[in-house]
């Protein structure tokens, strides 16, 4: 088994579903007591959400940079960054160690082009909706067309992130004004939506809505086992 490289505390509230899921899986995969193999390095996100805020991404990548190196001197095979936004500056944190990076927007292309899903709804932080890290990299790799909510549904989206979920906290106001959103993106057109915050499926799950969601999140984990039980 390979060990897998965590760098999270992006928000910790999801970093703990992401060290749960990624166990569970091997048990899955192995049983008995196995549990998987990993190095993880948690920040303080409040670093990092000012830096991001502030428009200062390369500081960004210096920080989570500097952690990756670590995570690889502890032994881990391959990096997880569990959180989209900090995706951001996957390419300076590639630049900076030797071990791969697995790219949570690629793992959750990937499953979606197998689903034969060719427009897809965005939901995440404003970086992610607005940004081209994320969006280009689903329609430039894989030609799937990707919309995001209008200007005041962004920033609803992105509100409650920073507000309320990366704090823990979950708001029934908050849940029905996402599966408005959600609702909303499918009649335009998007045949499913991109849970693209690894906080929002603490809020919203696929039985609130009968529009399919695609919990990046989950999919990052189950690829993150797949590649640590490959031979």
């Amino acid at each position: 088994m390979k060990t897998i490289g965590m760098l999270g505390g992006m928000s910790w509230e999801s970093t703990a579903s992401y060290y749960k899921a990624l166990n569970e899986g091997v048990k899955a995969q192995l049983g008995g007591l196995h549990s998987a193999k990993i190095c993880l390095y948690s920040v303080d996100f409040s670093e990092i959400e000012k830096l991001q805020h502030e428009g200062r991404w390369d500081d960004t990548a210096d920080i989570l940079a500097e952690a990756a190196k670590s995570v690889e001197k502890g032994g881990a095979d391959f990096l997880m960054i569990c959180t989209n936004t900090m995706h951001k500056v996957v390419p300076q944190i590639q630049a900076k160690i030797s071990i791969p990076i697995l790219h949570i927007a690629d793992a959750t292309a990937q499953v979606l082009v197998d689903n034969q899903v060719t427009k897809v709804g965005l939901l995440g932080t404003r970086f992610t909706m607005e940004q081209d890290f994320y969006k280009g990299r689903l329609s430039d790799n894989f030609g799937i067309e990707v919309i995001v909510p209008d200007d005041a549904g962004r920033t609803v989206v992105h509100d409650v992130i920073y507000n309320e979920l990366c704090k823990g906290t979950i708001n029934p106001d908050s849940k029905a004004a996402y599966l408005e959103i959600i609702q909303s993106l499918h009649e335009q057109g998007a045949q499913a939506v991109i849970l693209g915050c690894t906080e929002i499926a603490l809020l919203v799950q696929q039985t609130d809505t009968a529009v399919p969601l695609y919990d990046t999140t989950a999919i990052h984990a189950n690829q993150g086992v797949q590649w640590a039980l490959a031979d």
